[in-house]
């Protein structure tokens, strides 16, 4: 079955989201929510997890969390199955609660990322309109927002602040650094951050290029068959571009030569078969990079390039040919069917060949003739005596 490929690394950090199976409600009540909340303290407490903001939502949850071991996938697979037998064996019902498989947005641990993704989840009760205009954010219970606003000793063992506080430019978990920390929230409620979010919403990672591309490297070491996802395809781009540029320096050219170059010119088209055969780039996507016209003529070059190599692996005995095209051993066997004792078929589209068939099968030849009563068969001629004058 295909799916996306997950990425794990001691330290990574994640902002996990899963919805209920058909968009449906993945709480019922209150209960259902500290049920919830002690699978997750119970799954922190197995996997060493550290949280750094979490939002309960009607039929969905957000999660940030830091992985000191690599096991986001074994304690997920813990977490979601067992608040699913929880909330099953409550209700009196059976299947599946979380639609699919979980998404998982790697973030980058330096600069300002970490703090942009706990923003998004503490901010998502009143961007989805939970909460009214006038309505203070940390009167919503269901997220972790109000529990940075506690004192160290009301708050989960799980629940790590000091990171994010730092990210804000709080120094202390000091009843002023809480107060600043809230005063800033609520500015940020009323500006407009879809942009800012975006890549929240809808990227593989958020980070700086350098976090990228190191995570583009283990996207590339790996991706298995049935892998997808935007960080499959834009590691493929990564490595490909390596392997142009490792061959212009070998041919000693620039960029501008691709453009110069004839589209056929015979090294472009050694590139182009080392990116079909090293990555999944489409003809489409080479063929505009090496500047190389359609992939129509890129597919008739390779094409024609392919064959020029089979014809050469070839042994010179099994490359003579007759006059009309035809190896000698075709030519033994057409000529001489005796020899293979296989007869020769008349071809069944040729019309006339289809009616002498059909006489030399139905019409027999007749034995004898008949003169009256007697009866005078019919033999064939002898055969040509040169003696005989």
């Amino acid at each position: 079955m295909a799916r996306k490929l997950r990425i794990q690394f001691p330290g990574a950090i994640y902002h996990v989201l899963s919805r209920g199976d058909r968009r449906e409600d993945i709480f019922r009540d209150d209960f259902d929510r500290e049920s919830f909340l002690q699978t997750l303290a119970d799954t922190c407490a197995k996997t060493a997890w550290q949280v750094h903001a979490y939002c309960l939502m009607p039929n969905h949850f957000h999660l940030v969390v830091e992985t000191p071991q690599p096991n986001l996938v074994a304690g997920m697979k813990w977490f979601l199955g067992t608040y699913t037998a929880r909330f099953n064996g409550r209700h009196k019902l059976s299947g599946h609660v979380f639609a699919g498989r979980y998404k998982s947005l790697l973030v980058g641990g330096e600069g300002d990322y970490l703090r942009t993704v706990c923003d998004y989840v503490h901010l998502n009760p009143a961007r989805a309109k939970l909460l009214s205009p006038e309505t203070a954010l940390k009167s919503y219970r269901w997220s972790s927002f109000n529990r940075f606003l506690l004192p160290p000793g009301q708050r989960p063992d799980w629940l790590r602040i000091d990171r994010l506080f730092g990210e804000c430019g709080l120094p202390t978990d000091s009843s002023a650094g809480r107060l600043e920390f809230e005063r800033r929230m609520e500015t940020r409620r009323h500006q407009e951050l879809d942009e800012e979010f975006l890549t929240v919403r809808r990227g593989w990672c958020f980070g700086d290029e350098q976090f990228r591309q190191e995570l583009l490297a283990q996207v590339e070491g790996g991706a298995g068959q049935f892998h997808y996802g935007a960080e499959i395809q834009e590691a493929s781009e990564s490595k490909a571009a390596r392997i142009i540029d490792e061959e212009l320096r070998r041919a000693v050219w620039s960029e501008a030569d691709l453009t110069l170059r004839k589209k056929g010119d015979p090294a472009k088209v050694g590139i182009a078969r080392r990116l079909r055969a090293e990555t999944t780039m489409t003809l489409q996507w080479i063929a505009a990079r090496l500047r190389m016209g359609t992939k129509g003529h890129l597919s008739h070059l390779l094409y024609w390039q392919q064959r020029a190599d089979s014809e050469k692996s070839i042994p010179n005995v099994a490359k003579r040919m007759s006059k009309s095209g035809r190896p000698e051993s075709q030519r033994a066997k057409s000529t001489n069917p005796s020899l293979t004792g296989n007869p020769i078929i008349p071809n069944e589209r040729d019309p006339a060949a289809h009616r002498n068939r059909r006489r030399s099968v139905h019409v027999r030849r007749p034995t004898a003739l008949t003169d009256g009563n007697n009866a005078i068969p019919l033999t064939d001629p002898p055969a040509f005596d040169p003696t005989f004058d």
